[in-house]
């Protein structure tokens, strides 16, 4: 009698387990893939916007625990240092910086995303300078993508 009790107790607890274990997706959570690839991009222009016009306002691309990695430099890591690497690099610039999502990778949940893309820069007379390509790693936070991670290339080559 005993054996039979646990052996159902045993088999109500996988079976439990079993449906809260459903990994099945609800018709609700598709994921739109160009859709987010959209906003990434807005994300992108808006960077390009506000660093080509020489301002360092707070524009929702980066974390404040973010980590950035470019060619023959530290990486800069946090806000603080973001703050201070784009206020000397915005120093006498007139360069201006344009970006373009090539690809996107993204969670089946919709809350993470890797970004490809090409950057272009170009100097005062529209001739570019700097060619190249980057990565960035996004998360969904309160809502909005912010860019956690991210790596940029030059190729060295020019248009």
């Amino acid at each position: 009698m005993k054996n039979k009790i646990v052996i159902r107790v045993v088999l109500a607890g996988l079976s439990a387990l079993l449906v809260s274990c459903n990994t099945k997706k609800d018709e609700n959570d598709v994921v739109d893939i160009k859709e987010i690839k959209k906003q990434i991009q807005a994300k992108e222009n808006e960077y390009a916007a506000t660093y080509n016009a020489g301002q360092l306002k707070e524009i929702g691309y980066y974390a404040d625990d973010a980590i950035t990695f470019y060619q023959n430099r530290p990486p800069i890591i946090g806000k603080d240092a973001r703050y201070e690497f784009l206020k000397s690099d915005l120093t006498n610039n007139t360069n201006t910086i344009s970006f373009e999502t090539k690809e996107v990778f993204v969670s089946h949940d919709g809350n993470m995303v890797l970004e490809v893309g090409y950057y272009k820069v170009t100097d005062s007379t529209k001739t570019p300078i700097n060619t190249g390509n980057y990565m960035s790693y996004f998360e969904k936070r309160d809502g909005k993508y912010v860019c956690v991670r991210d790596m940029s290339a030059s190729d060295g080559l020019v248009e």
